[in-house]
């Protein structure tokens, strides 16, 4: 096997088999970029997005109007690489008029080199791990190479670290404080996708919270596929007093995180929360399963009784805490017993928000060599009773704060329902109207009286 000499490019541990086509880009550097998938992968965006501006590149609406067309993907849910070949496939003709594609995100690191084998007028595919190697591999891209690579194994210590972050959300700054996963769940791809759990510093994480104040915002969430998971790598701070820290930082007004694993969930996060009115007392804590025996399937590696006395932390803390949770269902093996464990503890918790999915199979995850005997049909009836029963538990939660007095932070406007839309410290949504003409600024506060509920949201008025 014939080796290539690859130390005259900017950055020889980039895997690579570069193709010069002599093409040079258009003379305004002009990019379009869509992002699919979660918080993270959104975040990821503006990041990438500051770092093709401070590259000289021009952001536009369209693919059309755009010389370099990058999409930013998700593969946690099924078929999630097809979706992007899909896309690839439906702009391909823009090729041909000198336009570039990019490949970013999990589906890139997932695919790797088979990218440029299905789709040969893709140029660029770069996992989220690669990111910081953004500026040498457009260096590449504009010299002429059609075939670049960005592609980290599990070794890298190292994060995406920016000072050019294109903060998109008009009300949120989002700092990722941990990439990676070390969980290994056997149904989940993003250990193979996202590269081993790496910290940011403590004073790194401090110190874009308060660029992010400068810039006006008064809400940060912090972000990490297991946020709670964090080690501070200059050992100054654990993951709660590192909480404690950016909601003291002057001009916050809330903080929140999200998504934090129950193995790692300590009491003292729910002791900081009480202490620190600025951390939003919300807590999302996935639990996938109410069933020992599905729960051990899933490598999650923690009982039902260990999740629910993380529960019990939160039920026993001063403030109201509100929780949601992730859960699949129909997990390879589920038997009905199991499903009912799982219909059980949500009476038992009793959530304010459950995000349910119906399981399917990921690429180079443990759960393939599971028999998956049960029918797409039976996944879809359980769901469906699963959200159900809680559609009754958060209607009648929210009913509660009737009459209640909160403080929601605007985030635009309803135009179905022409009110006001916010949210609660509490995550929870709330349409409002306002005697002001003029309606408040996203970002903006506003004190409301809780006039009304539904299962998904509250109505009230400005007081």
């Amino acid at each position: 096997m014939a080796v290539r000499d690859t130390s005259d490019l900017p950055d020889a541990n980039i895997e690579s088999e570069a193709k010069y086509t002599g093409l040079a880009m258009a003379t305004e550097k002009t990019f379009y970029l869509e992002t699919f998938g979660c918080q993270m992968n959104a975040h990821d965006s503006e990041k990438v997005i500051g770092t093709l501006q401070q590259q000289g590149y021009r952001q536009v609406e369209s693919e059309g109007e755009a010389g370099l067309i990058l999409y930013n993907t998700c593969s946690i849910r099924d078929k999630a690489e097809q979706k992007v070949f899909n896309r690839l496939n439906d702009y391909k003709k823009l090729h041909k008029s000198g336009k570039r594609f990019g490949v970013l995100g999990c589906v890139a690191q997932q695919e790797g080199e088979k990218i440029f084998e299905r789709a040969p007028y893709v140029s660029l595919v770069s996992g989220s791990a690669s990111y910081r190697k953004l500026p040498e591999m457009l260096v590449r891209l504009e010299a002429g190479e059609s075939r670049i690579t960005g592609l980290d194994d599990r070794q890298t210590d190292e994060t995406f670290e920016t000072e050019f972050t294109a903060r998109q959300n008009p009300y949120r700054g989002y700092i990722t404080i941990i990439e990676g996963c070390d969980k290994f769940c056997s149904y989940c791809v993003v250990p193979y996708t996202r590269g081993k759990e790496r910290s940011r510093g403590s004073s790194s994480v401090l110190a874009e919270a308060r660029r992010i104040v400068d810039q006006g915002y008064t809400e940060i969430q912090l972000l990490g596929q297991n946020v709670n998971s964090y080690r501070d790598p200059e050992g100054k701070s654990s993951f709660a007093e590192l909480l404690a820290a950016v909601g003291q930082v002057h001009g916050i007004r809330r903080v929140r995180f999200t998504t934090s694993h129950p193995r790692d969930f300590t009491r003292d996060i729910v002791e900081v929360i009480d202490a620190i009115p600025t951390l939003c007392d919300h807590i999302h804590l996935p639990v996938q399963s109410g069933s020992n025996r599905v729960l051990k399937m899933m490598a999650r590696e923690y009982t039902r009784e260990w999740y629910l006395e993380r529960i019990g932390w939160m039920k026993a803390a001063r403030r109201q805490i509100s929780l949601s949770t992730d859960i699949i269902v129909g997990f390879p093996g589920e038997s009905e017993d199991d499903f009912i464990s799982t219909m059980d503890l949500l009476a038992e918790v009793q959530y304010d928000c459950v995000f349910g999915f119906k399981y399917s199979a990921r690429p180079n995850t443990p759960a393939l060599t599971m028999i998956d005997s049960i029918p797409d049909s039976e996944k879809a009836k359980r769901l469906q009773v699963l959200l159900d029963r809680q559609r009754e538990i958060q209607r009648i939660n929210y009913s509660k704060q009737i009459g209640e007095i909160i403080e929601v932070m605007v985030e635009g406007l309803n135009p179905a329902r022409e009110q006001i839309a916010g949210r609660s410290s509490q995550n929870k949504p709330v349409n409002f109207s306002s005697p002001v003409l003029i309606a408040p600024a996203p970002g903006s506060y506003a004190k409301v009286k809780i006039t009304a509920a539904f299962p998904n949201s509250l109505v009230g008025e400005a007081i």
